[in-house]
């Protein structure tokens, strides 16, 4: 069998060829599209006639170097990029000498592999995650209409800016321009994007309702089913995680530890793994702790910490305890039963 180790960057990609024995190869670069990775691989079988077992590490385009040559009859795994570095650390770094790295540790069977969502997750990922980049885009519009409402000194005497009321306040607005061009124009894109996000949300809606997991999530406090279908989608297979500490470590929600001797230090979140899965577990979390479920566990970690810090960091402990009840939950195939038989699902 070859070994082969792929750098890839925006132009190129860097592919190194070892022997099963560790003798090197070939060692060239080609572009990163779709047709001259067929090409590559066409011209590997034409010269070596052997299986290639390759590694790249995980970023973006990665995945479809991975969907191009598995289809060419590789067999391609996609490597953590930090543990990359844990295992082989390097003096003097290049493309070449990356490539080389990779192909070895392929040679010696110690990449440090991930997990590759099949093409219907990651489908439902990239929805789930689309609508949250509108959500965040129609949020920093608002924010800009309400920063320019202050600096103008213009009250704002309605709850909600954006209902009725508010949109005939701004109408009635009178500042000068170019602010008041900018704020109509804010105006204009954040109801082109509340369609959008109207239009994803159906769509949404109808994948869900077909979803295995969802059901269960949404029995949770404070997840709906929005919130549901992402974590869904985020997770993947629950049966990948052995224990629920295994998925409580890849939503990136535990502290960094650093422990020698007496000495132990406790630090910010890691914030490995999905952002999207961690974002929309801590949503949740803000929500359950208004629950019966939390509730203490909430204002009791939040008037331990202060009022700066106290209401990020209890939301931060509730989404870890969700994440766990959340494990059990689809494990079992059962909702949200804080006491029953099977275990305590909120702790």
């Amino acid at each position: 069998m070859l070994h082969a180790g792929l750098d890839l960057s925006r132009k190129k990609l860097d592919v190194c060829l070892l022997s099963d024995q560790g003798e090197h190869l070939d060692q060239f670069a080609v572009p990163p599209d779709v047709d001259s990775l067929r090409r590559l691989a066409g011209r590997i079988e034409e010269v070596h006639r052997q299986p290639v077992c390759a590694v790249i590490e995980s970023m973006t385009g990665a995945r479809i170097v991975h969907d191009t040559l598995e289809q060419q009859g590789w067999s391609v795994q996609i490597a953590d990029a930090q543990k990359v570095k844990g295992l082989a650390p390097l003096a003097c770094k290049t493309d070449k000498i990356d490539a080389g790295v990779l192909a070895e540790l392929a040679r010696r069977d110690l990449v440090p592999e991930i997990w590759l969502p099949d093409p219907g997750t990651r489908a439902d990922r990239e929805r789930a995650r689309f609508r949250l980049h509108l959500v965040r885009k129609r949020t920093a519009l608002k924010n800009r209409v309400h920063s320019t409402l202050i600096a103008w000194g213009k009250p704002c005497p309605v709850s909600d800016l954006f209902g009725r009321r508010g949109r005939g306040l701004l109408g009635r607005l009178s500042i000068p321009e170019p602010w008041r061009s900018t704020l109509q124009a804010s105006l204009q894109l954040i109801d082109s994007i509340d369609g959008e996000i109207t239009a994803q949300e159906r769509e949404l809606r109808l994948i869900g309702a077909a979803h295995p997991y969802v059901p269960q999530l949404t029995t949770v406090p404070g997840i709906a089913w929005v919130l549901g279908f992402t974590i869904a989608c985020e997770i993947g297979d629950i049966t990948r995680f052995p224990s629920p500490k295994k998925l409580t470590g890849y939503t990136g929600l535990c502290p960094k530890v650093n422990q020698s001797g007496e000495h132990d230090w406790r630090g910010p979140m890691k914030k490995n793994g999905p952002r999207y899965l961690r974002w929309a577990l801590i949503e949740a979390a803000q929500h359950a702790g208004r629950s019966p479920h939390y509730r203490e566990l909430y204002e009791r970690t939040r008037k331990r910490h202060g009022p700066q810090r106290g209401a990020k960091v209890a939301a931060i402990v509730v989404a870890r305890k969700l994440s766990g009840a959340i494990w059990h939950m689809l494990t079992n195939d059962e909702p949200f039963a804080p006491g029953s038989a099977a275990g305590t699902l909120a702790a």
